[in-house]
């Protein structure tokens, strides 16, 4: 894709990851300058914000548009670029980016900026969970409660998310679930349910290491409490052979339904969500046109 000479507009979250720096600002518009593309850069007032600015793109002659931000950032981002069918850049901002990672998408910020004038437009698949628009991995369980306590933590990042992760896997204990899905029922009692579009969570912890954003199905991973002295475990999570682990139960579908019988946490992508007991979830196909490396879309299963 040819960007330049494009009008591009910057929707920048500054307290996502470690934050943003000035300088990163004049990247931004060194990097346009020397594509011949004219820059605007947003800067996001609170919560639903960014999804207001990139619905108005489009109208307001934007040929596209770039969260820089976290994975709750590109979310936001994204809901607007669907309704106004313009494509999207990233420039991954956060603690995890765990859809950055899956798409290919550098970390840093002056090649990712550049990046966006090599590129070209995925149509990935997205996924809802009650109605809230999902990218990258949304789930049910523990996850879900160390995301409802851990956007409660002024500092955050790796660390932070390891300390909090290893106080409450003590406590938290195992949910019985049904699962509806192709009309068939499952009934599960797992630790975990994870719902992925893209392979990872973020910082290469893969919980779906065969998931596509383009086969337009969802992959469910179901994991049961271990034992938490499971090197081996770790090892796999990490290196994407999570599929070899017994307590690892893997499935695919469309859409499903899952039903428990009390209330349990949840999150969609990262972003906390409270508890529920009733999730209804559906893929949606090629909804949401993305920029990635050129090399990305040549060289690799996506």
């Amino acid at each position: 894709m040819n960007n330049e000479g494009k009008k591009v507009l910057f929707i920048v979250n500054k307290f996502a990851g470690t934050g943003f720096q000035p300088e990163l600002e004049g990247r931004m518009i060194d990097t346009c300058a020397r594509h011949d593309a004219e820059c605007t850069i947003e800067f996001t007032q609170s919560r639903g914000h960014a999804t207001e600015l990139a619905a108005q793109a489009r109208s307001q002659g934007f040929d596209f548009i770039v969260a820089v931000g976290g994975d709750g950032t590109i979310n936001e981002v994204a809901k607007g670029a669907m309704q106004a069918k313009i494509p999207m850049g990233i420039i991954p901002r956060g603690s995890g980016n765990g859809l950055a990672r899956h798409l290919g998408i550098p970390l840093r910020v002056s090649e990712g900026v550049e990046m966006l004038f090599n590129s070209t437009v995925l149509n990935m698949d997205t996924f809802t969970v009650n109605g809230k628009l999902s990218l990258n991995v949304s789930g049910i369980g523990f996850d879900g409660r160390i995301a409802n306590l851990f956007a409660d933590k002024t500092r955050r990042g790796l660390m932070g998310y390891v300390r909090l992760t290893l106080k409450e896997y003590l406590t938290f204990k195992p949910f019985a679930a049904e699962i509806h899905m192709d009309g068939k029922i499952l009934t599960r009692e797992p630790f975990i349910i994870a719902i992925a579009n893209s392979s990872q969570y973020g910082n290469n912890a893969r919980i779906a290491p065969q998931a596509s954003v383009c086969d337009q199905l969802l992959h469910i991973t179901l994991l049961k409490k271990i034992p938490p002295y499971r090197a081996d475990f770790i090892y796999q999570f990490f290196a994407g052979h999570l599929a070899q682990s017994a307590v690892c139960e893997m499935i695919e579908a469309p859409s499903l339904c899952i039903k428990t019988t009390g209330e349990i946490p949840y999150h969609v992508d990262g972003e906390p969500c409270g508890t529920n007991h009733d999730f209804h979830i559906e893929v949606m196909p090629a909804a949401l046109p993305v920029l990635i490396p050129n090399t990305q879309s040549r060289n690799r299963r996506l």
